[in-house]
């Protein structure tokens, strides 16, 4: 199985080491999300936070299976994530408070664009169906990321397990870029979210080698949610400064920024504090 997991635990070892140089400077500390910081959000909100409040939002982005664990360490204060499932159960043993939905997007099936016709008119379990009985080969996040579980869910859906031992099924244990990279350099498919690679799209000029092969499917929807660390758990977090900030991502100014924000003339991430219950 190809694998490349140690450059993840590099990384992951490198933002922890950089958040912990960090605990004695009174700023907000939040792990979040790959997507946020690949895609170019935080890069626009982040100074809007800072010249808003005057308080400098400090943060690493990471697969969502680590930020949480970060969120767990007391490690930070807020946690940025799109894991629904993860979420609730991070919830439920105590870690996290004040889940609150903020925006929204989807996953996509992306691959050579010679592909395309395989998946047309198909359903997402024939999408998948197809990648198997072909042996196209898929490349996995493997980094228990909320991409990894949406993929896991979707592979589970359809053939009834994740065929992880499976020789055309190759694990990147990176970030989504990174896997995207290794996706086109196999010429397989790999499932991000679609603001991902719209980013990826505008870093080719609009003609990556990659393309959305399948879209639209009702269990392909991403969502995001913002939590505050347990007070109760973690007697450093900044508890006051998280819920100010969950209070300042969904007020109307910049769930306008965030639907606001585009690549290529295309809307990454659409608002969604408004619309979605705390579920």
């Amino acid at each position: 199985m190809f694998s490349v997991k140690n450059r993840l635990k590099g990384k992951v070892l490198f933002s922890l080491l950089a958040l912990s140089s960090l605990m004695c400077a009174a700023d907000l500390k939040m792990a979040t999300t790959t997507s946020t910081g690949d895609t170019g959000l935080l890069d626009v909100l982040v100074p809007k936070y800072k010249a808003d409040t005057g308080v400098d939002l400090k943060w690493v982005a990471v697969g969502t299976g680590n930020a949480l664990k970060l969120g767990e360490n007391c490690d930070v204060s807020v946690v940025f994530v799109h894991s629904p499932s993860s979420e609730k159960t991070y919830v439920e043993k105590g870690f996290g408070v004040e889940r609150t939905p903020v925006m929204y997007n989807d996953f996509v099936l992306i691959g050579t664009p010679e592909m395309k016709a395989k998946f047309a008119g198909k359903n997402i379990t024939e999408a998948f169906k197809i990648i198997e009985t072909e042996q196209i080969k898929f490349v996995s996040r493997g980094d228990k990321s909320g991409t990894h579980d949406k993929e896991k869910s979707v592979w589970s859906a359809a053939l009834g397990k994740v065929p992880e031992k499976a020789p055309w099924y190759l694990e990147a244990g990176q970030g989504m870029i990174a896997t995207i990279n290794i996706a086109a350099e196999q010429k397989g498919v790999t499932l991000t979210d679609r603001g991902t690679f719209i980013k990826y799209e505008a870093n080719h000029k609009g003609n990556p080698p990659l393309v959305i092969v399948y879209e639209g499917a009702d269990a392909l929807k991403n969502f995001y949610s913002v939590m505050a660390v347990n007070p109760q758990r973690c007697a450093n977090t900044d508890y006051k400064g998280a819920l100010k900030f969950i209070e300042w991502i969904t007020s109307d100014k910049i769930q306008t920024e965030i639907a606001n924000f585009k690549l290529l003339d295309k809307q990454l991430f659409y608002p969604d504090f408004k619309t979605r219950a705390r579920n």
